[in-house]
């Protein structure tokens, strides 16, 4: 008996995984579709489209969803207008959050995102309201079997990377804005697709929070990542 309840307990979890992996390819799809549908769908000439499909490429995202992706940028299909709208606001504890979102209808995001703002006890407000406190940094995250530390240091900051850091079984790179193209280029060059890479939001302080506000916190990331519209969320919280 136990052995079935086990069972079904991994095929739950796997259930669960694959439900987590479908949402993020749905989140990457609308990625390209959108870079391709600014930038064209020549990767090699735009920037953002390439970033999406390298990022494609580290999730394991089949052919044929980034080739259907792509289609939907040049297609008929009215559905592939969407905008990149970012909301900024406070959560539990007063701790700062962004959500940047690309949606197709910007009432049903707004209401979604705000909600989960109420839920929490947090507030939304304008764009600026939080971002003040955070820097937009380039981030290229690689794990360790790619090389010698120093080597790879080396070569960043010869790039101008502002940060090099081991983190766990990653190692994480950071550069200015104007700089990341040329320093993503030409590490995919050398040492083949990142397991992340793109634009973040980097804290400029982190704050320290209790244990529960941490908790509420981390519940809220996840009922914003868990909406289709939600790419990224960031926040200023000391874990």
């Amino acid at each position: 008996m136990s052995g079935h309840s086990q069972f079904h307990n991994i095929m739950f979890r796997k259930g669960a995984q694959d439900a987590k992996k479908a949402k993020m390819f749905a989140k990457i799809a609308r990625e390209i579709t959108v870079a391709a549908k600014m930038g064209g769908t020549d990767a090699s000439s735009n920037p953002r489209l390439r970033a999406a499909l390298a990022s494609a490429r580290e999730k394991n995202m089949p052919k044929d969803n980034i080739e259907r992706a792509i289609a939907k940028a040049s297609g008929p299909d009215g559905d592939s207008n969407y905008d990149d709208v970012r909301y900024e606001g406070y959560g539990p504890g007063g701790v700062a959050i962004i959500v940047e979102s690309l949606t197709d209808n910007r009432n049903r995001t707004a209401s979604d995102v705000r909600s989960v703002f109420s839920k929490f006890g947090g507030n939304l407000g304008e764009v600026g309201s939080v971002s003040f406190g955070f820097d937009r940094k380039g981030h290229l995250i690689y794990t360790k079997e790619i090389g010698d530390f120093d080597k790879i240091f080396e070569i960043a900051t010869e790039l101008n990377a502002e940060n090099v850091e081991e983190v766990e079984d990653y190692i994480e790179i950071l550069s200015a804005i104007d700089d990341f193209s040329n320093l993503r280029e030409n590490f995919i060059k050398q040492f083949g697709d990142p397991q992340e890479s793109g634009l973040i939001w980097l804290p400029k302080t982190l704050i320290d929070c209790s244990e529960e506000t941490k908790n509420s916190i981390i519940k809220m990331i996840d009922l914003l990542e868990d909406n289709d519209d939600v790419q990224h969320v960031y926040n200023n919280v000391n874990f």
